[in-house]
């Protein structure tokens, strides 16, 4: 079943915004988005447009309420290990404590995933004087989970390496799969206790059809590109994600964090830009879908803006589509 979104405006203008992870903290609704800069810059494959600085944190009273923006949270000077290009970051509450997931490339050009700390949700934070050990590619993701575990998930291709890691070590002739095989799919790893570590190695996670087989690479409509997303409704575990070059957000249910995950449907149709990246949070009683597009900026890849609309699930748990530009009936 697909729905239109009530017509969806951006949450701020004053700066361009993308790549949002909402989280309710404190009553409020905390965005944690990147940080698009004004600056012309032409397009490519490996994403060198996406040329973001540092971080600013959003949030809302409600869904109705005028945005805040708190400021600068972290920039990328002030992390030690960190080069450019401070993409999709994330958020967690654990141990009194929030952090913010991030990811940056290294000295060596290598994209990496940092941590840094807050005592406030609206920051600033300090980061870490290194990335976690073992991360690597972009777009951190953490679930806590009900039992207070908590799991990264990531990854993302083309620009964010992930095919380059195949062999566990960083390859720079590393390809996509073949047409007709796996699609590579994001990776997970459980946190240690106080969130800066991984207790294992990253794992790749399996996104099957109905039949159980694997989702292929050349399966663009459905394939895993970058973007994962974790939550949880009535009991099952929802990962979605970007399919990339289709520019869909897309959705698999799974009964374990760690999957695999059965293919369900689009959740999101294309928006205007190239990209196209979000998270889901539940607040109150509704449920609330958080993407971004280039409306704002009149379509450049490289300025984007972060928007809301309302999320519903029909009756058997699946997600109704939401077409981004229909405007629903009042």
């Amino acid at each position: 079943m697909t729905e239109p979104a009530k017509a969806s405006q951006p949450l701020v203008t004053h700066i361009y915004t993308a790549d949002p992870s909402a989280h309710v903290f404190e009553g409020r609704i905390y965005i944690y988005p990147s940080h698009d800069l004004d600056r012309d810059n032409a397009s490519n494959d490996n994403g060198d447009q996406y040329d973001m600085e540092d971080y600013h944190v959003l949030s809302m009273e409600h869904a109705e309420a005028p945005c805040t923006d708190h400021g600068q949270a972290l920039h990328v000077n002030d992390v030690p290990w960190a080069s450019k290009q401070m993409w999709a970051p994330d958020a967690a509450y654990k141990n009194d404590t929030y952090y913010l997931f991030f990811p940056a490339r290294d000295h060596d050009g290598i994209f990496r995933i940092g941590v840094a700390t807050s005592a406030s949700p609206a920051g600033p934070f300090k980061a870490e004087p290194n990335y976690i050990p073992g991360s690597f590619s972009i777009d951190p993701a953490v679930l806590v989970d009900e039992d207070n575990r908590a799991y990264m998930y990531f990854g993302g291709l083309w620009g964010g390496q992930l095919e380059k890691w195949q062999t566990g070590e960083y390859d720079p002739e590393g390809a996509e799969p073949a047409k007709g095989q796996p699609a590579y799919g994001p990776r997970v790893a459980e946190l240690s206790e106080d969130m800066l570590t991984f207790i294992e190695n990253p794992q790749e996670i399996a996104i099957v059809d109905d039949a159980g087989n694997p989702i292929t690479a050349d399966d663009e409509d459905r394939r895993y590109f970058e973007g994962p997303w974790m939550h949880r409704y009535n009991g099952k575990y929802y990962l979605s994600y970007s399919t990339g070059t289709t520019h869909k957000i897309v959705y698999a249910i799974g009964d374990n964090p760690k999957g695999p995950f059965v293919f369900q449907g689009t959740i999101l149709e294309p928006v205007l830009g190239w990209t196209t990246h979000h998270s889901i949070v539940q607040f109150q009683d509704k449920w609330y879908l958080f993407y971004h597009d280039s409306s704002l900026s009149g379509g450049a890849d490289n300025k984007r803006s972060v928007k809301m609309t309302e999320l519903t699930y029909n009756e058997d748990g699946t997600i109704r589509t939401i077409q981004p530009y229909a405007v629903a009936a009042e």
